[in-house]
């Protein structure tokens, strides 16, 4: 394009005064399809076109192109004719082609009114196109501005789905909070993001929009009502933005709005005041009361601490101690006759930067004239802090502790007992007075139970009481192996199961504690390697894909092992079932079956059975068969796959079939595959040999005197519609009648005939040969008969005398004896008759012509048989007297003879 432009601008500097630069401006809003009309340059411009005051013939065409092929160029089609300017396919996207700060050189971001240079908006998103106008009368540079006006295709969005806001519960009304993540929409001017508002406000929230200079909206979230974070500590709503457009286009996201708490409550005590009683023999650390108040804020505002007040004496501080902490009060001294018999405890409950909470504890202390009696344990057993920790295992009568009983004042005297329920006694240790032995009567079960709690009584004669409470924790032990929620666990899975597909999760349970019960699960020795048992959860997986048709049932054991010391484990047995799935298409036995069939076999009879099998179980194993083809002649037994012929079949129709067997199993889908069979007809000896050659037991042969011995005469030709044996065909003379008959022979095997001996004059006459043709057909063979006729002459002068002596039935004796089936000659029996006196006559009376005779057959023989000549050397010419035939033997060429 540039070099267009410089080869225009030589010539164009000497027209300077009729070019100059112009500017156009258009606008059209973005996603328009392509065709729609932006403008027309050459109507704009006010350019002359066809029809104007120059004629058509003088006034050149304009020319409009494009000066460069940027990136605006793809966007519009310029017609180049008439200058009218299209949106193209590309459609126009303003938000991507104006995106703020983009140093795309063909945008700008001024809009020019009309064709003025005034500046545009900054909302305008301008596309800048150069136009070059041709011919050189009319060159102008146009430059084309074309404002693209946005549309309302873009819905605001929040930068984050989830938005949280924080807002202190003293804060006052009318508070104003940003949210610091607004909505952007794409769209600009009243297409934006237009305002805010909240979906749920609970009656305390509602929303204000803030403009800034450059135009940006800003949601502010405004406290509209008091708040209380111990009422209510978090609000859940929906901020929605909203454009300008028609409709408008909202988006939307969730807010959160916290309550932050503030120290805006005090501990408080739910009484003002605690009465309590306490004995003057209770001993040392014994617990007296405890205080409670409660702060309803939250972590270090909602600390309390308790303290006594100024106003309590010192002699109640020394007697009575105060957890700071839980505000617990015990007893701290011991209680002696100079102790105060009432004690007023203020106790004060302290939060940070409220008044303290008051509660007033009043303690009686009741005076004891006479001391109760004392119980000593000594423990023998493992004892921490009261407690007497004891294995399940232990043996019957596992001493615990001895107790000593006595009187403080050694006045009453003192007896004891034991109260509680368990397996305890205790008993007076002899021969020591006051001296009790507390022991086991029967082993413990930890699994049964696993604490006791038992009290040593000890009583006076005034009938004071005491207490010795006593714990027995008992200790577990490795008693109990892992149990089996089943023994047997069976399952089922279908074959063709995905890699690592889950069986079961086997579960186990251990009534011993700790890591004595913890359960681990093993695989027996006897599980296939592709079975995967997870040793924490138990779940079973298999690893591969199972096939049914290669095995169908699993069986295998599992353990299940827990971790005492040392280990006791149990065993289960897993029985798996895979189930079919119709994965196998029926298989023939063989891809291809042949059976030999004797020809007419009966219809309906057995030809064979054609095997298959399909892999699969039940219904998806179940297999029928169909004929594709030959179904006219052929049908098969569905169950039991026997091919049979709906009618009897003749190889010599047809000596083969080809069937196409579809078998197609029970599966749903179901599955198929087919098989060839080959059908061979095998021949019976059901067809005769079939004489070809001579055509008629009437047709005859002149044979001359001349001819010498072994010289072909003839042939006996004959074809058999049977194969194999049943076709290889004998030939024989088995009647001769003539002057002297035994002057020829045929050869068995080609069923050519031959002179034997030289003719004589005495020779002459009609010879007739009776040839039988007979196959090797087994059980019995089959033959024809056929009359060869052969007159011995030079020549033929009476042919209507001789056909009259071949009309009639000839006496001919047969020389072998007849075959069982035979085709018995259809002439009548010739009367026996010499005809070597009807040629004698016939030669005196023609001899003046037998020469011209004789010359003219010559000829006419020599002339054929060189026309008529075949490949074989071998084959004479063979002259039938019955006139011209055509004859077509099995692989011989035919051969046309002439009547004589």
């Amino acid at each position: 394009h540039l070099l267009l432009f410089l080869l225009f601008v030589g010539p164009f500097n000497c027209f300077a005064s009729y070019s100059r630069a112009t500017e156009l401006f258009y606008s059209l809003n973005e996603g328009l399809p392509a065709g729609v009309l932006i403008g027309s340059l050459a109507r704009d411009l006010r350019l002359p076109t066809a029809g104007g005051q120059r004629p058509a013939a003088l006034q050149p065409p304009l020319s409009f192109t494009l000066a460069s092929r940027g990136l605006g160029g793809q966007y519009v089609q310029l017609d180049n004719h008439s200058g009218e300017l299209h949106t193209s396919a590309v459609e126009i996207d303003r938000e991507a082609l104006c995106v703020e700060s983009s140093g795309a050189t063909i945008f700008g971001g001024a809009a020019a009114a009309s064709s003025s240079s005034s500046l545009p908006s900054s909302e305008s998103c301008l596309l800048l196109l150069d136009v070059l106008v041709l011919p050189q009368e009319y060159f102008r540079l146009v430059k084309v501005k074309i404002a693209i006006r946005d549309v309302n295709d873009n819905a605001p969005r929040f930068p984050v789905p989830h938005i949280s806001l924080s807002v202190p519960e003293n804060a006052p009304v009318n508070t104003r909070l940003a949210i610091e993540h607004p909505a952007f929409d794409p769209d600009v001017g009243t297409n934006g993001v237009q305002t805010y508002r909240l979906r749920e406000n609970y009656g305390v929230f509602t929303l204000d929009v803030e403009e800034n200079e450059s135009g940006e909206r800003t949601p502010y979230l405004i406290v509209m009502g008091a708040l209380d974070r111990e009422t209510r500590e978090e609000y859940v709503t929906v901020i929605i933005a909203e454009d300008g457009g028609t409709p408008p286009l909202l988006g939307s996201a969730t807010l959160t709005i916290g309550i932050s708490d503030i120290n805006d409550n005090c501990p408080q005590f739910s009484d003002s005041q605690l009465n309590v009683t306490l004995y003057g023999n209770s001993s040392l650390g014994m617990h007296v009361a405890t205080v409670h108040a409660v702060d309803m804020d939250l972590g270090s505002n909602a600390q309390i601490t308790y303290s006594y007040s100024q106003k309590v004496p010192q002699p109640s501080r020394d007697l009575f101690h105060l957890d700071e902490s839980t505000g617990t009060i015990t007893l701290s001294s011991k209680v002696d006759g100079d102790t105060l018999r009432l004690h007023r405890l203020i106790i004060l409950g302290n939060g940070p930067g409220c008044i303290p909470a008051v509660i007033t504890v009043l303690v009686t202390i009741i005076k004891v004239m006479m001391r109760p009696p004392e119980v000593v344990p000594r423990f023998i057993a493992n004892e921490v802090e009261g407690v007497v920790y004891l294995k399940e295992l232990e043996p019957i009568n596992t001493p615990i502790a001895f107790f000593t009983i006595k009187d403080p004042d050694e006045k009453y005297k003192v007896n004891c007992y034991l109260d509680g329920d368990g397996p305890f006694r205790l008993s007076p240790y002899k021969p020591y007075n006051n001296e009790y032995l507390l022991e086991t009567t029967k082993p413990l079960d930890y699994e049964t139970q696993q604490l006791y709690e038992i009290s040593v009584v000890a009583w006076n004669s005034e009938g004071f009481h005491v207490n010795k409470i006593i714990k027995v924790q008992v200790l577990d032990d490795n008693d109990n192996s892992p149990v089996f929620s089943q023994q047997l666990i069976e399952l089922s899975i279908e074959e063709n199961n995905v890699p690592n597909a889950f069986l079961t999760k086997l579960h186990a349970t251990d009534a011993d504690s700790g890591e004595r019960g913890q359960v681990s699960y093993f695989l027996g020795p006897d599980a296939p390697s592709y079975f995967s048992l997870d040793k924490t959860t138990g779940v079973l997986t298999v690893s591969t894909q199972l096939d049914r048709e290669e095995k169908e049932k699993y069986r295998y054991t599992v353990k299940a092992v827990d971790s005492g010391f040392p280990p006791r484990e149990s065993i289960a047995t897993v029985a798996i079932t895979v189930l079919d799935k119709n994965d196998n298409s029926p298989r023939f036995i063989n891809k291809d079956f042949s059976f030999f069939v004797p020809e007419n076999f009966p219809g309906f009879g057995e030809i064979g059975v054609i095997s298959v099998t399909d892999a699969d179980a039940g219904q998806n194993g179940w297999v029928a068969l169909s004929v594709l083809n030959g179904s006219d002649i052929f049908v098969i037994d569905t169950g039991k796959g026997v091919l049979r012929a709906k009618v009897s079949l003749d190889r010599e129709q047809q000596s083969s079939y080809v069937l196409w067997i579809e078998a197609v199993d029970g599966g749903d889908p179901a599955l198929s595959s087919t098989a060839k069979i080959t059908i061979l007809l095998l021949d019976i000896n059901d067809n005769p040999p079939l004489v070809l050659f001579p055509q008629s037991n009437m047709s005859y042969l002149l044979v001359l005197p001349s001819t010498l011995p072994g010289s072909p005469i003839t042939e006996v030709y004959a074809v058999d519609k049977d194969t194999g044996m049943n076709a290889v065909i004998a030939y024989s003379i088995i009647g001769r009648r003539g002057p002297r008959p035994e002057s020829f022979r045929i050869d068995p095997k080609t069923g050519n005939i031959t002179l034997e001996e030289s003719l004589m004059q005495n020779d002459y006459g009609l010879y007739r040969l009776l040839v039988k043709v007979s196959d090797h057909g087994y059980p019995e063979p089959l033959h024809s008969t056929v009359m060869v006729n052969l007159f011995v002459n030079d020549t033929v002068s009476n042919e209507s005398y001789i056909e009259s002596l071949l009309r009639k039935e000839p006496d001919i004796s047969i020389e072998e004896k007849q075959p069982q089936i035979s085709i018995e000659p259809t002439h009548k029996k010739m009367e026996s008759a010499s005809c070597m006196p009807t040629l004698v006559a016939l030669s005196v009376i023609t001899l003046g012509s037998i020469a011209l005779v004789t010359g003219m057959g010559i000829y006419i023989c020599l002339r054929k048989g060189k026309k008529h000549h075949r490949a074989d050397e071998n084959l004479e010419v063979q002259i039938p007297l019955s006139g011209r035939i055509n004859l077509h033997m099995l692989e011989k060429k035919p051969m046309e003879i002439s009547n004589i």
